[in-house]
């Protein structure tokens, strides 16, 4: 009798019930917020930066009523475009930015939107480094109409020091080329496979949207660099010999700028299985002009040789390919291509078939 799917995390946060939450506490295990949502794009232009409005699409659909978009956005999720107001009435209960740019702020652009916002009945979520509760305007509006500004994007208090410790269990981490190009896809798919198959399988969120849709998790790009390790051990604590952890990765060993997570990450979640995620066809780091993105043999190599510092029996299950902008024909040619070059399974997730149910019995071989 095949198990009951898991993919929310053993160890979360709860977003405490005060007007304006910021503090979050690892040991309770869920993560309250006002749904569902109308998710705002912005201004948005850059497709990767729009990954949390995509996420909530595709993974927890039943909570997003619309979007709302300011003029000049160029990036849309394809749901109904909706005011504030009009939302509200559909039963909406928060505005949830659904954007992730570079450095995580809110332009001033934002602001009459976000009041708009208030001021239709709305609360306010976010996952931006920026707090919403450090901006006195906004805080000063939420407070006199008795709405919340919440904060996911903040990480727990008393994270440890990783330890390096070999913990009980089974654990896989999705890592990347770059940023933003399926590494929470990926990961959320082979959790479902996994359970689906009879595994006992929990996704890890580690990431503002991978939280949004789990109810738990840890924001490792908001933790300082001495306790990354010691977070991501605690995402994933020791577990039954045969359960799994698919761990959410986060940016890139070769990203300018973010590389400091993702190794972090690595050295902490202790995967015993690393599946490579990649987007065919981009060329340079996103957000990073100038940086060319590392062959898929160089990410291999390197993940596989800081990783075995605290997991020696690292190995590579595979790739994931985020093929969305290529015709089902090419990307099937390019994955059985690939796959035959490198000598791994090759497999984009969404399109899933038989190349993905390849992809997952590497992962448990």
């Amino acid at each position: 009798m095949p198990r009951r799917r898991r993919i929310l995390p053993r160890f979360g946060f709860l977003v405490k019930d005060v007007n304006i939450q910021t503090s979050l506490d690892i040991a309770a295990g869920a993560l309250q917020l006002p749904q569902p949502y109308l998710l705002f794009l912005g201004d948005t232009t850059v497709r990767g930066y729009a990954k949390t409005a995509f996420g909530l699409r595709d993974w927890a659909p039943e909570k997003c009523v619309g979007e709302y978009a300011l003029p000049g956005a160029t990036i849309s999720a394809g749901l109904e475009q909706l005011t504030p107001a009009a939302a509200q009435a559909r039963g909406a209960r928060s505005l949830l930015i659904g954007v992730a740019n570079s450095g995580g702020v809110i332009p001033e652009s934002w602001m009459p939107a976000l009041f708009e916002a208030l001021d239709a009945g709305l609360d306010i979520v976010s996952g931006m480094h920026m707090r919403l509760a450090d901006m006195p305007e906004l805080a000063a509006r939420a407070q006199r109409l008795g709405r919340q500004l919440i904060d996911v994007r903040h990480p727990p208090k008393g994270l440890p020091v990783g330890t390096g410790r070999k913990r009980s269990g089974k654990r896989l981490l999705t890592v990347g080329t770059d940023c933003a190009l399926g590494k929470k896809y990926t990961a959320l798919a082979l959790a479902r496979a996994f359970a689906d198959r009879g595994i006992d399988a929990d996704f890890r969120a580690t990431g503002q949207t991978g939280i949004m849709i789990a109810g738990g998790g840890v924001p490792m790009d908001a933790v300082v660099s001495d306790f990354e390790a010691g977070a991501a051990e605690t995402v994933s604590p020791d577990a039954a010999d045969d359960h799994w952890d698919v761990v959410e990765g986060q940016g890139s060993l070769f990203h300018p700028a973010y590389a400091a997570v993702s190794l972090g990450l690595l050295h902490g979640s202790q995967p015993d299985v690393i599946v490579v995620c990649h987007e065919p066809g981009r060329e340079e780091i996103l957000g990073s002009p100038g940086y060319g993105l590392p062959s898929i043999e160089e990410t291999i190599d390197l993940n596989l040789r800081l990783g075995s510092r605290t997991n020696p029996a690292i190995r590579c299950a595979g790739l994931s390919y985020n093929t969305s902008h290529l015709g089902e024909e090419e990307a099937i040619a390019l994955m059985a291509a690939d796959s035959e070059r490198l000598g791994l399974p090759v497999a984009d997730p969404i399109r899933g078939g038989e190349a993905f149910a390849r992809l997952v019995d590497s992962c448990l071989a």
